[in-house]
Protein backbone atom coordinates (compact mmCIF):
# COMPACT_ATOMS: atom_id res chain seq x y z
CA UNK A 1 0.00 0.00 0.00
CA UNK A 2 2.88 2.45 0.82
CA UNK A 3 4.42 1.94 -2.51
CA UNK A 4 0.85 2.79 -4.01
CA UNK A 5 0.67 5.62 -1.98
CA UNK A 6 -2.15 3.99 -0.16
CA UNK A 7 -2.82 4.02 3.47
CA UNK A 8 -5.85 2.67 5.76
CA UNK A 9 -8.82 4.86 7.23
CA UNK A 10 -8.09 6.32 10.79
CA UNK A 11 -11.09 6.81 12.57
CA UNK A 12 -9.51 8.82 15.33
CA UNK A 13 -11.93 12.36 16.91
CA UNK A 14 -10.07 15.31 16.20
CA UNK A 15 -9.76 16.63 19.93
CA UNK A 16 -7.55 19.74 18.92
CA UNK A 17 -8.37 22.51 16.55
CA UNK A 18 -5.35 24.96 16.79
CA UNK A 19 -6.18 29.12 16.69
CA UNK A 20 -3.88 31.42 15.60
CA UNK A 21 -0.78 32.42 18.00
CA UNK A 22 -2.29 35.21 19.03
CA UNK A 23 -5.64 33.77 20.53
CA UNK A 24 -3.39 31.15 22.90
CA UNK A 25 -3.04 32.03 26.68
CA UNK A 26 0.52 32.42 28.12
CA UNK A 27 2.31 29.36 29.64
CA UNK A 28 2.17 30.55 33.30
CA UNK A 29 3.88 27.72 35.14
CA UNK A 30 7.05 28.09 32.04
CA UNK A 31 6.88 24.52 31.62
CA UNK A 32 8.08 24.23 35.23
CA UNK A 33 6.07 21.07 36.65
CA UNK A 34 6.96 21.72 40.19
CA UNK A 35 5.40 22.83 43.08
CA UNK A 36 6.83 23.23 47.16
CA UNK A 37 3.69 21.95 48.56
CA UNK A 38 0.56 20.75 47.82
CA UNK A 39 -2.54 22.68 45.94
CA UNK A 40 0.04 25.21 44.99
CA UNK A 41 -0.28 24.03 41.32
CA UNK A 42 -2.80 22.27 39.53
CA UNK A 43 -2.69 20.79 36.12
CA UNK A 44 -4.99 19.12 33.60
CA UNK A 45 -5.40 16.91 30.76
CA UNK A 46 -7.83 15.64 28.73
CA UNK A 47 -7.80 12.13 26.87
CA UNK A 48 -10.23 10.28 24.59
CA UNK A 49 -10.63 6.13 25.13
CA UNK A 50 -12.19 4.03 22.77
CA UNK A 51 -15.56 2.26 23.47
CA UNK A 52 -17.33 -0.52 21.86
CA UNK A 53 -20.55 1.51 21.78
CA UNK A 54 -18.49 5.04 21.17
CA UNK A 55 -15.96 7.18 22.12
CA UNK A 56 -15.36 8.89 25.98
CA UNK A 57 -13.80 12.07 26.73
CA UNK A 58 -11.92 12.24 30.22
CA UNK A 59 -10.75 15.11 31.73
CA UNK A 60 -8.12 15.05 34.91
CA UNK A 61 -6.97 17.54 37.30
CA UNK A 62 -3.94 16.71 39.10
CA UNK A 63 -1.85 18.14 41.80
CA UNK A 64 1.23 18.63 40.52
CA UNK A 65 2.99 18.32 44.39
CA UNK A 66 1.35 14.89 45.55
CA UNK A 67 0.94 13.63 41.73
CA UNK A 68 -2.57 12.91 42.85
CA UNK A 69 -5.62 13.47 40.45
CA UNK A 70 -7.78 16.11 42.31
CA UNK A 71 -10.79 16.12 40.14
CA UNK A 72 -12.15 13.64 37.02
CA UNK A 73 -14.83 13.91 34.73
CA UNK A 74 -16.02 11.61 32.06
CA UNK A 75 -18.48 12.54 29.28
CA UNK A 76 -19.34 10.96 25.42
CA UNK A 77 -18.62 14.22 23.74
CA UNK A 78 -16.32 16.79 23.91
CA UNK A 79 -17.24 19.77 25.46
CA UNK A 80 -15.87 22.89 27.49
CA UNK A 81 -17.51 21.92 30.49
CA UNK A 82 -15.94 18.61 30.55
CA UNK A 83 -12.47 20.13 31.73
CA UNK A 84 -14.75 22.91 34.17
CA UNK A 85 -16.19 19.74 35.71
CA UNK A 86 -13.72 17.84 36.81
CA UNK A 87 -12.01 21.07 38.03
CA UNK A 88 -15.32 21.91 40.14
CA UNK A 89 -15.69 18.25 40.94
CA UNK A 90 -19.51 19.09 39.75
CA UNK A 91 -20.76 15.07 38.98
CA UNK A 92 -24.14 15.83 37.48
CA UNK A 93 -24.48 14.94 34.11
CA UNK A 94 -27.37 17.54 33.70
CA UNK A 95 -25.24 20.51 34.42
Amino acid sequence: MRREGLRGITRTPRTTIPGPLSDRPDDLVRRAFTAPAPNCLWVADITYIRTFSGWVYAAFVTDVFSRRVVGWQLSTSMHTRLALDALDGDLDPAA
